[in-house]
Order: structure tokens, then C-alpha cells, then sequence
């Protein structure tokens, strides 16, 4: 294997951040237009030096930037990477021939992350608990973090301390941290069995630290308060470790844009509702029919709506959207939807969509590549994309969130024969 040092220039930054040279040649914390020198292994110059920076390049903020797997792009000036974020979006619709006006960019602040994952292992003396290296399975310890909130930071001494009761010597923990309206709910996966000299020494632990819930093994260990999360107009009792938005100014501009894009309508589907970061906002103004896999999340979501007051009806439906997705037929009484699926976007849902007479879709993704595929397949049969909006809430990385508003007018269902 050939492991003298080259010199190569940047010549793109590639969607998971990675700076680019011929060849290909990815270079980590690297910058269009630098010139660095390290030695290539396997297509990767893995320790580069810089050795003609550029002006968009700025010092890090944190001390781990060079190690630590949890911000990549650092390194880069923002006005920079809110650039790069947008012409990712850009290219990924570009490469299926899709066009559409996008927005402004919002992007969360520093210290703004309310959930997050750590994780964490028991040491001879101690315990180890931060985000992995980059590209590694390393956990790199953490004394300092410019991406989540303060709250979640002073959380690492409890952690570490639970992480040497609880852990087993092989064994890593997953540590799930979100800040709730009243306090930081912890729920932990991988440790040890919940024993009951282990469940005494944890509550122990959490009690006045803090923690409004921790949750060990999916086992409740201690819970001391409501664990509420405001969404909207209600307060929803979360379930342990349950899926919410990064940050809450993320998902204030998420919420914004799908009302902006569903205004007027009157009848909305929220598909893969979740706990009803959607559903529960636009119940201010119309009736909702939220539809979710996931029954916890659908009984949180219910019970936040009915201890709120002045929203209109919401109505759940459980079921799997990837296996069994709403038809034409069934679509045809809303006047609106909104869509926010996993990372691997929803095919199946996307192909009775296109079928359906839906005037008006506000589609949500965390993945321009799959939105970009959806969005064919819709703009094919006959939507057109208004606008775009880019949301950032995951700052620092090369993560991108957006939502958009898809129309359609004259659209008649089709006959079908039995």
C-alpha cells in the first residue's frame, strides 16, 4: 500500500462534509479551494495538514473539533456552510430534474440541542462518556460542548456516575438526554439488569440532580414530576426517549413553514404524526387526522390535545405507513397533509399521494436525496413545488432539514375498477 504523503487541492465539500479532491480523495475539516497535504490510505487522507487555507475557514469554537465526532464542520465560517447547505438541496433536486424556489435558510444558534445521545463506558477507574470520534468507534470524553444546552452538559457527572455503577466492563450505554419543561428526562439503554440493589443506588442518584425521569433498560427507575413538553398550544406527556425536534428554534421554523404552507386548509392529515409537533399547532385552526405507527406516541399526542383548549377536533389513527399507506380514496377528504417521514423518505406513500386529489402538501424531510425522489415522483404527476424552505438545527454538521410546499390544481381522482 502506497502511504507517502501528497498534496492535493479541495475542489468540493461532499454531502457528509468531507472536503474533496481528485481522484476521489476525501479529506476531513477541509475546505473548497485549500490546499492540505497528509498521506492517502484507501481513498482517504485521514490526518491532513493545511497548508493554503481559505477565508471561510475560522477557529472552532471547542476544544474536541479535532477529534470529536459530534461536530464536523466546525471549522467553517457560517455564512459559509449556510450556503453549502442550501446547494446540497440544490443539487439533490437538480439530479432528478426537479426546480424550486428556495427560502431563506434558518439555523439554530449554538447551545440550542434539547436532545441528544451520548455514549458512554465503564473505565478500571471512572467511566468515559461523550459522542464518538469521527469515523470511529471511540467515545471521545467530553469537557466542553458548544452544540447542546447547558442543562444537558451539567448532566456528564451524573452520567459518568451512573455509567461506572451500571455498565458492565465490555458493554457500552446509550445515554438519551431531552430537556423537558421540567427538567432532563434520561432514559438508558445497554447496562446492566435492573436489580434491585442497582434500581436503589440509581434513584438515589437522579434524586435532586435535575432528572425529571430516568428510564433504565426501558424500566422505570425514578420519576419526580410531570414530564411534559409544550408543543403548540398543549402539553404532551412524552414517552421515554421519544422522537422530538432537535431544538426548539428548529422546530419553531419547521412549524412555521408547514403552517404558512397549509394555510386556508381546513381537513389536514399529519402522516407519521409522531407526538404531534404538527398536529397539535394546526389544530388551532383546523380539524387533524394524525396517523402514526407508533401507539405511545399516538396515546401522548391525544392526551395533549385534550387537556388544551380552543383547538379543533384530532382524531388517531395507528398504522404503518410504509406497509400499509393511505389511498386515493381515503385522501380525498382533506384538504391538506402533512408528511414528515423517516430519513429513507416513504415511496409507498409518495405513489398514493401522486394518485390522490390533495390540493395542497406540506412535505417535511431530513434527507434532500429521498425528498428529492418523492418530490419526482409528485411533480411527475402533475404538483408543483411553490417554495422551500431550509431549516439547520443541527449546527456545525452536515445534516439539513427543509419543508415544502407542494400544489396541485384540477386534479380528478381516477376511476378505479374492481
Amino acid at each position: 500500500m502506497n502511504t507517502s504523503s501528497m498534496t492535493v487541492t479541495i475542489t468540493r465539500l461532499g454531502h457528509q462534509g468531507d472536503g474533496i479532491a481528485d481522484g476521489p480523495i476525501f479529506v476531513p475539516r477541509a475546505l473548497p479551494g485549500e490546499v492540505v497535504e497528509g498521506v492517502v490510505e484507501g481513498g482517504r487522507m485521514a490526518s491532513p495538514r493545511i497548508l493554503s487555507p481559505v477565508a471561510e475557514r475560522v477557529r472552532p469554537p471547542c476544544r474536541h473539533a479535532k477529534t470529536c465526532g459530534g461536530c464536523t464542520l466546525q471549522h467553517a465560517e457560517d455564512g459559509f456552510l449556510a450556503l453549502w447547505k442550501v446547494g446540497v438541496v440544490e443539487t439533490a433536486l437538480k439530479a432528478q430534474g426537479v426546480e424550486a424556489p428556495i427560502l431563506a435558510i434558518s439555523t439554530s444558534p449554538a447551545q440550542s440541542r434539547r436532545r441528544v445521545t451520548l455514549a458512554a463506558r465503564r473505565l478500571k477507574h471512572g467511566a468515559q462518556v461523550g459522542f464518538h470520534g469521527l469515523k470511529s468507534g471511540t467515545i471521545i470524553e467530553m469537557s466542553e460542548c458548544h452544540l447542546i444546552r447547558p442543562e444537558l452538559l451539567a448532566m456528564l457527572p451524573l452520567i459518568r456516575d451512573m455509567t461506572a455503577l451500571g455498565a458492565s466492563r465490555k458493554g457500552r450505554l446509550a445515554v438519551t438526554l431531552t430537556v423537558l419543561d421540567e427538567g432532563v428526562d434520561i432514559a438508558v439503554a445497554g447496562g446492566k439488569p435492573l436489580e434491585p440493589g442497582l434500581f436503589a443506588r440509581l434513584a438515589e442518584m437522579v434524586s435532586g440532580a435535575g432528572v425529571i425521569r430516568l428510564t433504565w433498560s426501558g424500566e422505570p427507575v425514578a420519576r419526580f414530576g410531570p414530564t411534559y413538553l409544550t408543543l403548540g398550544p398543549a402539553q404532551v406527556p412524552m414517552p421515554p426517549g421519544a422522537f422530538l425536534q432537535a431544538t426548539t428554534e428548529g422546530e419553531a421554523a419547521l412549524v412555521a413553514a408547514v403552517a404558512q404552507a397549509l394555510d386556508g386548509a381546513r381537513n389536514v392529515a399529519d402522516l407519521f404524526s409522531g407526538v404531534g409537533t404538527f398536529a397539535l399547532p394546526l389544530s388551532k385552526n383546523a380539524s387533524i387526522t394524525a396517523v402514526e405507527s407508533e401507539g405511545e406516541m399516538l396515546d401522548a399526542l391525544l392526551s395533549g390535545w385534550r387537556g388544551a383548549e380552543g383547538l379543533k377536533s384530532v382524531r388517531i389513527e395507528r398504522r404503518d405507513l410504509f406497509r400499509r399507506p393511505l389511498l386515493p380514496d381515503e385522501l380525498a377528504k382533506f384538504d391538506g397533509v402533512v408528511l414528515d417521514p423517516p430519513r429513507a423518505g416513504a415511496e409507498a406513500q409518495i405513489a398514493e399521494l401522486a394518485r390522490a386529489p390533495v390540493p395542497v402538501l406540506a412535505m417535511v424531510s431530513c434527507n434532500p436525496v429521498s425528498f428529492a425522489r418523492d418530490a419526482k415522483i409528485l411533480c411527475d404527476a402533475g404538483f408543483t413545488i411553490e417554495w422551500l424552505r431550509v431549516v439547520d438545527q443541527f449546527r456545525w454538521s452536515p445534516h439539513i432539514e427543509l419543508v415544502a410546499r407542494f400544489t396541485r390544481k384540477g386534479f380528478k381522482l381516477p376511476q378505479f375498477q374492481l
